[in-house]
C-alpha cells in the first residue's frame, strides 16, 4: 500500500528544499562569478550591522525598510546567513497557515496539500527567499491576517493589519476588502450609510489604526526624520529603474537622468490607477464573494499596475494564488490556465531577455526592446486580472 503524502512530509520537503537552495547559494557565492544572493541581503545585513554597532539602519545608503527588519536580523552580525534562513521559514509558516485556512473551510486533506504545494513547493519561492530576500516573511504576516479574519478574532487581525502596513506599505489595500467582507455581525447604527457600521468592522478598524500608529510612532521617536524619508516618503518620489517589468520603466530612466532638468509628473501620478482598480473597485466589487480570492486579485493588479514591479514582486500574489485555484476556471479549464501561465512566463522570459542583453552585453536596448517588452508582459497581466475578476 502506497504511503499517504501528508502535512508533515509536505512540510520537511519544503524545508529540505530550501536547505539545498541555502547550501547552494553559499557555494555559488564562493566559487562563481555571478552571486546568487541578492543586492537587497547585503543591504539589511549592513543595516544590521550599523544598529548593532550604536548607529541607525538608515546609515546604510539605500535601505528603505522600517527599523524592525534590521532588528530582526541583528543576529547576522555574529552569523552572516541567518537572515535566509529567517525568510526561508517565514515561506514555510506561510504554507502551514494556508493549510489551517484551506481545513477551517472545509477543503479536504489531499486537496489542501496539494494546494498549499503550490506555494511550498516552488522553485521560484525558494530562489527569492534563500537569495536574501525579505517577501517571504511578509508573505507569513499577510496570511496569518487572514487566517484571523476567518477564525474570527477580530482583534488579532487588525493588530496584524497594521504591522503588515507598517513593514510594507502595500497591504494597505487589503483593510477595504476585510472590513466589508465582515458584514456578519451585528449593526451599531441603523440609520442611512451608516448601517455599515457594526461591531466586527469597528474592532478591526481601531486595532489596525492603534497598531500602526503605535509602531509608526514608536519608529519615529527612535529615529525621527530618517525614518519618514526612507521608510514611507521615499516610496511616493522613487525612480528605479533597474530589473523592473513596469511600463514606466523608460520613463523612470529618462527622468533620474542627472542631465533631465524638468521631471516628469506621470510617475507620481501612477498611484491613481493602481490604487483606484486595487483599492476601491475591486475591494468592494468582489470581497464579499471571497475575501482570499478578492486579495489575490487586488495584490495581482496592484503589482500589475506599479511604478516598479521586480520579480520579487510577483511574491506579493503568488502566496495568495493557492486560494484562488481550487475552484478556479483556470482549473476546470486546464486549456485556459496553461495559456495563462505559458503566456505569463513567455512575456516575463522576453522581457528578461531584453534585459540580459542590455546590461551584460552591453547592447542599448531600451527602445524597442524592453518598451515592447514591457507593453507585452502588461497587457499579458491585465488579460489575467480580466479572467480572475470574472471568474470570482
Amino acid at each position: 500500500m502506497a504511503m499517504k503524502f501528508s502535512t508533515a512530509h509536505l512540510i520537511l520537503l519544503s524545508g529540505l528544499m530550501r536547505l539545498g537552495f541555502f547550501y547552494y547559494g553559499i557555494y555559488q557565492d564562493a566559487h562563481a562569478q555571478m552571486r546568487f544572493t541578492d543586492i537587497d541581503y547585503f543591504v539589511f545585513t549592513d543595516a544590521a550591522k550599523f544598529t548593532a554597532q550604536g548607529g541607525t539602519p538608515y546609515d546604510r545608503a539605500t535601505y528603505r525598510y522600517t527599523p524592525i527588519l534590521a532588528w530582526l536580523l541583528l543576529p547576522t552580525v555574529s552569523f552572516f546567513w541567518f537572515g535566509k534562513l529567517l525568510f526561508a521559514l517565514g515561506d514555510i509558516l506561510a504554507g502551514w497557515l494556508m493549510l489551517k485556512i484551506f481545513r477551517s473551510r472545509g477543503l479536504p486533506e489531499s486537496r489542501a496539500i496539494k494546494f498549499a504545494a503550490v506555494w511550498l513547493l516552488n522553485p521560484m519561492v525558494a530562489i527569492i527567499s534563500t537569495r536574501g530576500s525579505s517577501e517571504g516573511l511578509l508573505g507569513a504576516v499577510v496570511i496569518a491576517l487572514l487566517w484571523a479574519v476567518y477564525a474570527k478574532k477580530i482583534v488579532l487581525a487588525g493588530i496584524i493589519s497594521g504591522f503588515a502596513v507598517h513593514f510594507k506599505i502595500y497591504p494597505i489595500i487589503y483593510i477595504p476588502s476585510i472590513l466589508w467582507a465582515l458584514d456578519d455581525s451585528p449593526m451599531l447604527l441603523g440609520i442611512g450609510i451608516l448601517r455599515w457600521v457594526n461591531k466586527a468592522r469597528v474592532k478591526f478598524a481601531f486595532a489596525s489604526i492603534l497598531s500602526f500608529a503605535v509602531l509608526t510612532t514608536a519608529m519615529y521617536y527612535i529615529y525621527g526624520e530618517p525614518f519618514l524619508q526612507h521608510s514611507y516618503l521615499h516610496h511616493l518620489s522613487r525612480s528605479d529603474h533597474r530589473h523592473n517589468f513596469s511600463p514606466y520603466n523608460i520613463l523612470l530612466y529618462i527622468s533620474s537622468s542627472p542631465n533631465v532638468l524638468q521631471k516628469s509628473p506621470y510617475p507620481a501620478l501612477a498611484f491613481v490607477p493602481q490604487l483606484f482598480i486595487s483599492g476601491i473597485f475591486l475591494p468592494f466589487s468582489l470581497a464579499k464573494k471571497d475575501l482570499a480570492k478578492t486579495m489575490f486579485v487586488q495584490t495581482f493588479a496592484f503589482v500589475t499596475f506599479n511604478k516598479v514591479c521586480t520579480s520579487q514582486y510577483f511574491m506579493w500574489y503568488i502566496v495568495l494564488l493557492p486560494f484562488y485555484l481550487p475552484s478556479s476556471a483556470m482549473l476546470k479549464n486546464k486549456r485556459l490556465g496553461i495559456l495563462a501561465l505559458v503566456l505569463w512566463l513567455l512575456a516575463q522570459g522576453l522581457w528578461l531577455q531584453q534585459s540580459y542583453l542590455l546590461e551584460y552585453m552591453n547592447e542599448s536596448t531600451f527602445f524597442p526592446g524592453i518598451f515592447a517588452a514591457t507593453l507585452i508582459f502588461f497587457l499579458v497581466n491585465c488579460w489575467i486580472v480580466g479572467v480572475i475578476v470574472e471568474d470570482i
